[in-house]
């Protein structure tokens, strides 16, 4: 079953397919209303259930787009409003919606869960977020990139501040798809052992901000106090350092590009002038959610 949990379980050759597929689907798309089906929708008839335990707007918003673009349809459902949030084992659940629907994606607490999920259904599971990572989101900002600079090839990215389930998600791709990251995170907040293991030489972990950020094409950010997050006065003590400010970013290759998944805090993990000034992408990125779907929607149905 082809689910999309964790980039690092999928094959470079399929990412890089996906990646071209929604480039592809994007182009064709000029001119129509947004509303309006692909000219020749892959997926007529398929419905997608979409499960929230956590809060979204993007994933949300840019699923239920995907679906309907691609001829078919899609259902809300918050996990709280389901029997699940009254005990219902996430096994039976899966199975009763392998029954109903063609696939789900899920945007979970615990990662453990999305797996369990997917173990137990007999349709496509995707993973819309997690702890443990963010792989939708990284598949659009790898679309903008690719859409800014011709290629991945080379470019050495930069992620800087806590390295979360984004920044696991870009340390997955690192290898698969050719380019360099260097994570600068503060000691107590960097990346799992195991994924920088996995990686590589594509990927290398520093404390210092600024030699992570020197010579960089792409300066990435996310927010510093992420939901759940109990802990919220610390983190923003620990990671002010860590800001994405016009003199951090003025240590990167000139030309140099950034992004962050959004919603951001202007003056905490970045300048706004910095998220507002000529160099953000942040709204292609959050535009190329929608493509990004598709693709990876007709990769899970075929």
């Amino acid at each position: 079953m082809p689910h999309f949990l964790d980039l690092a379980q999928i094959a470079a050759a399929d990412l890089k397919a996906m990646l071209a597929d929604a480039r592809a689907m994007k182009a064709a798309r000029k001119g129509l209303p947004k509303g309006a089906p692909d000219p020749d929708p892959a997926l007529p008839g398929r419905t997608l259930a979409m499960i929230f335990e956590k809060s979204s707007t993007r994933t949300r918003v840019s699923f239920d787009m995907a679906i309907r673009q691609l001829g078919g349809s899609s259902l809300v459902l918050q996990a709280a409003d389901m029997q699940l949030g009254r005990g219902e084992s996430i096994a039976d659940t899966a199975q009763v919606l392998s029954r109903f629907v063609d696939a789900v994606m899920i945007r979970a607490n615990a990662h453990e869960d999305v797996v369990a999920f997917s173990q137990n259904a007999a349709i496509p599971v995707i993973n819309g977020l997690t702890d443990r990572s963010h792989p939708c989101q990284i598949m659009a900002d790898l679309m903008t990139l690719q859409e800014h600079f011709g290629a991945l090839d080379g470019l050495k990215l930069a992620w800087v501040g806590d390295g979360n389930n984004v920044a696991a998600s870009f340390i997955h791709a690192a290898p698969k798809l050719g380019f360099d990251l260097v994570l600068g995170c503060p000691e107590g907040y960097g990346p799992r052992k195991d994924d920088l293991v996995l990686a590589g030489p594509a990927v290398k972990l520093t404390t210092d901000a600024g030699a992570a950020v020197a010579g960089a094409d792409v300066v990435i950010a996310d927010t510093f106090v992420s939901m759940g997050d109990k802990d919220g006065a610390r983190r923003l003590r620990d990671l002010a350092p860590y800001c994405v400010t016009q003199r951090l970013m003025a240590l990167a290759k000139p030309g140099a590009v950034f992004l962050h998944c959004l919603p951001a805090h202007r003056g905490e993990e970045v300048e706004a002038a910095v998220i507002d000034g000529p160099q953000s992408l942040v709204f292609d990125e959050a535009e190329n959610r929608l493509h990004a779907q598709k693709a990876i929607l007709k990769w899970c149905l075929k």
